[in-house]
């Protein structure tokens, strides 16, 4: 039997817990991050699902997740198509749910509340948490992570360029990973019309943190508006 857990019960766990999903480039790691230090929330970054041991996942339940332990190398992953990149996005983002909501549920229980940068789908989002607890944020435009990915000084994005150079062909490597912004599934997800609260980037050159952080604190309701 596959256990189930409905929504209203884990929203009532997560009632401590503020999700900001959206593009990437959006700067959602930076308001995370903004957000935990100045309310005293407890950040849990991109990748945080990370925290749950690898030797405890099953190849069978969460393939996706542990696709990194099977593979050839970081060369095969870099010379995956768009396509075949996306489907194993998606699996990984489904394969984590479980594993955030149970870490969330953990960590906020202490009632400190949560700030979290997630993958979590805004369908599963709506079933538990709701509009007052998730922001979204978006670029405009939508695949200026082409062009910014690897401005963004972080260990990850470092990793990933030393794996590109090591490739037998760095730029192929390099133009094959940008395709990956590119794509778009033949149903394209419709990340303005999710029915939460938007914040749209459009100026990548001006430094609008604190504006950002305050718009979202407003929403949020760490601050009164």
């Amino acid at each position: 039997m596959k256990i189930g857990i409905s929504g209203n019960l884990i929203k009532e766990y997560l009632k401590n817990v503020y999700f900001i999903n959206g593009h990437s480039c959006a700067g959602k790691s930076t308001a995370v991050k903004m957000l935990a230090e100045k309310f005293d929330m407890i950040c849990c970054g991109e990748n945080y699902h990370d925290v749950f041991p690898r030797d405890k996942l099953s190849r069978w339940e969460q393939p996706g997740l542990c696709y990194f332990d099977t593979m050839s190398g970081w060369e095969e992953w870099l010379g995956m198509s768009p396509k075949e990149h996306f489907e194993w996005t998606e699996s990984v983002a489904r394969e984590c749910v479980e594993i955030e909501i149970l870490e969330l549920i953990r960590l906020s229980s202490g009632g400190r509340r949560v700030i979290v940068d997630t993958n979590i789908p805004p369908d599963i989002l709506r079933e538990i948490s709701d509009y007052r607890h998730v922001a979204i944020m978006l670029c405009d435009p939508p695949d200026i992570c082409e062009k910014k990915f690897f401005d963004r000084d972080d260990p990850d994005k470092k990793f990933m360029m030393e794996q590109i150079n090591k490739c037998r062909n760095p730029q192929a490597a390099l133009d094959n990973f940008n395709s990956w912004c590119k794509y778009r599934p033949e149903v394209d997800f419709d990340w303005g019309g999710t029915g939460f609260f938007t914040h749209t980037r459009s100026d990548f050159e001006t430094d609008t943190r604190e504006e950002v952080l305050e718009i979202l604190a407003r929403h949020f309701g760490l601050t009164e508006d």
